[in-house]
């Protein structure tokens, strides 16, 4: 009874917190534009961050434009993934060129409906839309252009390949190349970049700022803003397991067993946990929240461990490394940052991946984020973050010196 009645306080919290986001973003129409994200077969030869086609789309105070781009799976396969570009409709006041940010999304869902290209067009999504289109309200009023990715598998065909490293820090930089090929929006292939995202959007952005010297080279890029990025999946398996939140953990999953499919994750489920695999795999972020919260992933497996105990063994223990932030030096400076008190990524993981950064050398800083509520943090500190990134990124583009912290913290 006990555990009934949190998590029966715990969803009258969030409906409130649901009812207020509906009240102050709206509610989102269906689909106009399904025909879109199918993209053409064979794929059109060419290079990472070509641009397939486009679609006009709106939002408000910036000229639109809905893509389709060309880009890279974990697997260095090619394939296409949808986004969206955003110019200003306000001039560009600072020095040279307009900038562009690529904002990474947080968490929107796995099933194609909950794509944040759609639901910025007022399409399809959740509650969780309204605060996807404020962060990139708050990058659009400094006057950054805005390229936004969908990330794979979400709106195209597959499925979405959550958290994974290679396939999300890909998808992020080909954005930005796409911005800037894209005619008629007075953007170059000179236009000076910045990345910023949270939480899931915070780990692309992490990850996109270790690998573009390898991958991106020729981006001006002048710095990373990095929130609450889940840097540590094996630390998270641990913590989001039983939680409010552990349908996050099921998201990984599936994005893990999309991007590693030889390592055939689904054969450890039972039959409950093969179906709220397949039924995770269609929701959208709020859904996901509501309908899985408090489970215990050692009731969905064959054997009655956890899913943190597999983490220990191959080939698990292998793809968990390789998807670790924090490997690899960022060569430009990262503004890291968290809610001390973060209900969803604990603090520790992004403190640790500031640290790890540090050890390499890197220019880093980091900072908390404030939140207006001890509960429900993590989504309610995005309300300072993109202040916080949209700030910091004017700086850089500025020619401001970045000051890091390194040391102490």
């Amino acid at each position: 009874m006990h555990g009934f009645s949190r998590s029966s306080r715990r969803r009258a919290l969030l409906s409130g917190v649901v009812t207020a986001a509906l009240l102050t973003f709206g509610a989102v129409p269906a689909e106009a534009a399904p025909g879109f994200y199918e993209p053409p077969s064979p794929l059109p030869q060419g290079g990472n961050g070509d641009v397939i086609k486009t679609l006009p789309s709106s939002f408000s105070g910036a000229k639109s434009t809905r893509i389709m781009y060309l880009s890279r799976d974990a697997a260095n396969r090619a394939i296409p993934i949808t986004g969206t570009v955003l110019v200003p409709e306000k001039a560009w006041s600072g020095p040279g060129q307009r900038p562009v940010v690529a904002y990474a999304p947080f968490t929107a869902g796995m099933g194609d409906q909950c794509a944040p290209s759609k639901s910025m067009a007022g399409e399809g999504g959740d509650f969780v839309s309204g605060f996807q289109n404020s962060f990139v309200g708050a990058l659009l009023d400094k006057g950054f252009a805005v390229a936004q990715t969908d990330y794979e598998g979400l709106g195209t065909p597959g499925e979405h390949t959550y958290v994974v490293r290679e396939s999300e820090a890909h998808a992020v930089l080909d954005v930005l190349r796409a911005a800037q090929r894209l005619p008629g929006t007075g953007l170059s292939p000179a236009s000076p970049v910045g990345i910023a995202g949270y939480s899931e959007g915070g780990g692309a952005s992490a990850s996109a700022a270790e690998l573009a010297p390898a991958y991106a080279p020729e981006l001006d890029l002048k710095g990373a803003y990095v929130g609450a990025a889940p840097a540590d999946k094996a630390a998270l398996a641990k913590s989001l397991d039983g939680g409010m939140y552990v349908g996050f953990l099921g998201y990984s999953l599936v994005g893990l067993n999309a991007a590693y499919p030889d390592a055939k994750i689904l054969d450890l489920a039972n039959d409950a946990g093969r179906q709220l695999f397949e039924e995770g795999r269609k929701t959208c972020t709020l859904d996901a929240v509501l309908k899985y919260m408090y489970r215990n992933t050692a009731q969905l497996t064959k054997d009655g461990r956890p899913v943190s105990a597999y983490l220990e063994q191959e080939p698990f223990r292998g793809i968990v490394a390789a998807n670790r932030i924090g490997t690899l030096r960022p060569a430009v400076p990262v503004l890291v940052a968290h809610t001390p008190n973060d209900d969803v990524i604990p603090s520790s993981i992004g403190k640790q991946l500031g640290k790890d950064w540090c050890a390499k050398g890197a220019n880093v800083r980091y900072q908390d984020i404030l939140s207006l509520s001890p509960i429900f943090s993590h989504i309610l500190g995005i309300s300072s973050a993109q202040g916080d990134a949209a700030n910091w990124l004017s700086e850089r583009f500025a020619g401001k010196p970045a000051t890091g912290n390194c040391g102490r913290f």
